[in-house]
């Protein structure tokens, strides 16, 4: 792939749009023929420029139109995030349609829930497995009026008349625009900022998703508020791989990219995102905690395995690049030495390390959607990158607070945004409140008064501020543990130490009305596995690697680690490994692959009780 350097793109102007098509219809004219998205077909990169986008987009509205669709009715998208999610998104908005996205990952019965809690009319598939899962309860879906296929292939012979291809619906657009040539210009303009825009449903960690209700207001307000808040420098490349349903990927990775100019690179598939992002090598990069974990575990299994000199030139640059790490939020004043150690250590060692992850042209790095061990912040920090931590939620479209450039925190979920209030109620639960907080939850208006109260969001987080306005997530209400011996315990915290751990990659902590703590810990398959292979550890299976009793070893000897950094009151005294590799298909994880405490407490009750001796009668 060709690289082109960084480039600053012109900012549209805020006066310019109220909605988000609007917003999207004004870049197309300030930008015309600049380079707006690329994916790879056959191994090879496909640009778009904005004018380009904007044509297919605008097929795609006319196209909903001719089929009937009416301003405020449902789409909804079932896809892997693509370039065909975006301009599908696009279209409907500009058709003035409602857009809500569904995970691939969703079995049938959570397609049909979805479909008819939203009101879907139409609904786009990536392909015949996608479409398949609506074949199954179409029969329960009477509303679902057209469902459109981006991907033929194995559907050549298909003949249903609720069902058409993503080309035959650009095909009836163009027929439809050239028939009404001025139609685009009057459907993308209706509505206004209030009006409902987006659906985003929740992860389902307490119960079924709920659908968060955006606005077009919302949205370009959250949009807005970044683009304040992050560095106006170049914005260049970045990586759309993140689900497109969840409203980090939507607002940062969409509509944000869109307000800033960046050039969205659509990764391959989802099991090539890290050769992608070597082959990339992005300028902006927001991934989620579990990506962040996994490129660190590359590195330091690498570093195991490399040559005895190579292992202390590591060890002397990443202690040249401690450095950079500052705890007080302030940048750290180097001696002259110091920094020609840095440089060297940049030069010699990091910057390899760096361009080996795909990260040694990043300048703006995100992790959000879960919490994040402050060490692994730190190690990056090292390395030479600012990783921001930014915290939100659904219902706040995003972030609500977020670390300033050159001053994180490591630890700290930063400071609120602009335009943001952000404050500890009593209890030590953040409130918001400001312009992107949602509309309410869909069809839930009990839900909504409870979640809303006097005009601010309850978020369910319990943290606390510092004295320079940082802010510091150390549990959610319903996960703080109270032990037998009356201690509160925050388990989150226990539990980002160990995902620290190459060899972890999620971890349960138990002990709620229960006289000590344990945890049920799920490792990284890849990492133990070389692991085992290693020092002869003989398996078979993921369950008899995590039988083995070398295995179990291994993750002890992590527990104890993490275990000295606690109160004895707050340390594991057991724990047990998940014998089943888990992915987003399956019900203990959400989409953005976090365990679902509940779910898992239900689940391996069994397993839970053998950590704790028995009752006696």
């Amino acid at each position: 792939m060709a690289k082109p350097a960084a480039h600053t793109m012109q900012p549209l102007s805020e006066a310019a749009f109220e909605t988000l098509p609007q917003m999207f219809w004004h870049a197309v004219d300030v930008r015309g023929d600049a380079v707006m998205m690329r994916q790879k077909d056959l191994g090879i990169w496909r640009s778009y420029s904005w004018r380009e986008v904007g044509e297919i987009v605008a097929d795609v509205a006319a196209g909903l139109a001719a089929l009937g669709l009416q301003p405020g009715e449902v789409v909804s998208v079932l896809s892997n995030t693509s370039r065909e999610w975006v301009w599908s998104d696009l279209g409907a908005l500009t058709a003035g349609a409602v857009v809500s996205g569904i995970y691939p990952t969703d079995a049938p019965p959570q397609v049909e829930y979805l479909c008819q809690d939203s009101g879907t009319v139409v609904l786009f598939v990536e392909n015949e497995e996608q479409l398949d899962k609506y074949l199954e309860v179409r029969e329960r879906l009477p509303g679902l009026r057209r469902v459109v296929v981006f991907d033929m292939e194995g559907l050549a012979g298909f003949e249903d008349a609720a069902v058409m291809s993503f080309d035959a619906l650009l095909a009836l657009g163009r027929q439809a625009r050239a028939r009404q040539p001025d139609w685009l210009v009057a459907r993308r303009t209706a509505g206004g900022g209030e009006a409902l825009a987006v659906l985003v449903y929740t992860s389902g960690t307490t119960g079924r998703p709920k659908g968060a209700m955006l606005s077009h207001r919302n949205v370009l307000r959250s949009c807005l508020t970044l683009r304040a808040f992050l560095p106006a420098t170049t914005v260049g490349e970045r990586m759309a791989f993140l689900p497109l349903c969840h409203v980090s990927e939507r607002i940062f990775g969409e509509y944000y990219a869109i307000l800033c100019g960046a050039v969205a690179n659509f990764v391959e598939n989802p099991d090539t995102i890290f050769d992608n992002i070597r082959e990339i090598q992005p300028d902006a990069f927001l991934a989620v905690p579990r990506v962040w974990e996994k490129m660190y575990s590359s590195v330091t299994i690498a570093v195991r395995e490399a040559t005895g000199l190579q292992r202390r030139a590591y060890a002397w640059a990443m202690a040249a690049g401690q450095a950079r790490v500052h705890e007080a939020g302030q940048e750290p004043r180097l001696a002259p030495g110091a920094r020609l150690k840095l440089w060297l250590a940049d030069t010699l060692v990091l910057g390899n390390v760096r361009r080996m992850m795909g990260l040694n042209r990043v300048q703006l790095a995100v992790t959000g959607a879960a919490p994040i061990s402050p060490d692994l912040i730190r190690w990056y920090m090292a390395l030479g990158i600012e990783l921001h931590e930014l915290w939100g939620m659904t219902e706040i479209t995003g972030a609500a607070t977020c670390n300033p450039p050159g001053r994180t925190r490591p630890g700290s979920i930063g400071v609120a945004l602009p335009q943001t209030e952000v404050r500890i109620s009593h209890e030590g639960e953040l409130l918001v409140r400001g312009p992107q907080v949602f509309m309410g939850y869909l069809n839930l208006p009990a839900k909504t008064a409870e979640t809303m109260v006097d005009g601010w969001l309850r978020t369910g987080d319990v943290g606390r501020v510092d004295e320079q306005g940082y802010f510091y997530i150390t549990d959610r209400m319903k996960d703080l543990i109270i032990t037998a011996g009356g201690k509160n315990v925050t388990p989150s915290e226990w539990e980002n130490q160990l995902k620290f751990s190459p060899y972890v990659t999620d971890a349960v902590v138990i002990g709620d009305r229960r006289p000590y703590l344990s945890c049920l810990v799920m490792i990284d398959q890849d990492n133990v596995e070389q692991w085992a292979q290693e020092h002869d550890v003989h398996f078979s299976d993921y369950g008899s690697l995590c039988r083995s009793k070398e295995v179990v070893a291994l993750v002890g000897q992590e527990i104890d680690k993490v275990n000295q950094q606690f109160a004895r009151v707050e340390q594991i005294k057991a724990f047990r490994l998940l014998e089943t590799r888990l992915g987003a298909e399956d019900e203990e994880l959400t989409p953005t692959m976090k365990l679902k405490r509940k779910l898992v407490n239900d689940k391996y009750s069994g397993l839970i009780e053998s950590m704790y001796p028995a009752k006696v009668a």
